[in-house]
């Protein structure tokens, strides 16, 4: 089982419409997929349109791992199930600081879902804190959206120092280009110049800015159902065939 984790310091920035996305793709190429929704806005379960159980609270979760199992979800696609957000993640920093070894925790909660899944994509909430140590450290990869400005190369900048104060490999770290206008003159200087410079490595598919992935929400569908030969869509499984690769997941 792999682990992909999608984050992001900043918040507006397409991470959530990609987590879905690349979860759908991955589910409709057969691969058993179980998406994770830590953020407690609950973008990714309202997508799938599905809501978390009353008692699958943070606490108990993080307590009890069969408790996980129990709170997991079908969705309407063959191969992807979700653990929704429940209106108690908000309070997932203080439940993770409470329990032992919890930088560690989520790995091991993750861990006894090797049975029945091939692929965990986690929808990360947007912080820097201990909730986004206990996700680097039980992720194989670490998929950051990237919108083609000088802040959000700052905001990269500072992740990549993070995971060098951790001292975790600067491999599990990969950013892509997200609501891109090629329009722009400062986008179209960023697509070609940031990934020369960074010290992170890029995929070289970029997501588009796309009125079907703003669609999404009116729909409650992945793009990639209801609009799959949109250019957003398309740019969507590219990034997935990159992201597969760079897990080392046979095609």
């Amino acid at each position: 089982m792999k682990v992909l984790a999608l984050y992001s310091i900043k918040g507006g920035v397409g991470k959530t419409a990609a987590a879905v996305n690349l979860a759908h793709t991955a589910a409709e190429e057969g691969v058993r997929t179980l998406l994770l929704d830590l953020d407690a806005q609950g973008a990714a379960s309202f997508y799938f349109r599905v809501r978390a159980r009353r008692k699958s609270t943070v606490d108990r979760l993080l307590e009890d791992r069969d408790r996980v199992q129990r709170a997991i979800r079908a969705t309407d696609y063959e191969h992807l199930d979700i653990l929704p957000a429940h209106e108690s993640f908000r309070r997932l920093e203080r439940a993770l600081d409470a329990v032992k070894k919890s930088r560690s925790r989520l790995a091991r909660m993750l861990k006894p879902q090797r049975r029945e899944y091939d692929l965990v994509v986690i929808d990360c909430p947007p912080t820097l804190t201990l909730v986004a140590e206990a996700v680097f450290r039980a992720a194989d990869l670490v998929l950051v959206p990237v919108v083609p400005t000088t802040l959000s190369e700052r905001t990269l900048d500072m992740l990549r120092r993070e995971f060098k104060e951790q001292g975790l490999p600067r491999e599990r770290l990969r950013a892509f280009f997200s609501l891109v206008d090629r329009r722009k003159r400062l986008h179209r200087d960023m697509l070609e110049d940031l990934p020369r410079r960074s010290k992170v490595a890029f995929c070289r598919s970029p997501i588009p800015v796309s009125s079907d992935i703003e669609r999404m929400g009116l729909g409650r569908e992945p793009v990639t159902r209801f609009a799959p030969q949109s250019a957003g869509a398309l740019a969507v499984l590219e990034l997935w065939w990159e992201v597969r690769r760079a897990l080392g997941m046979r095609d």
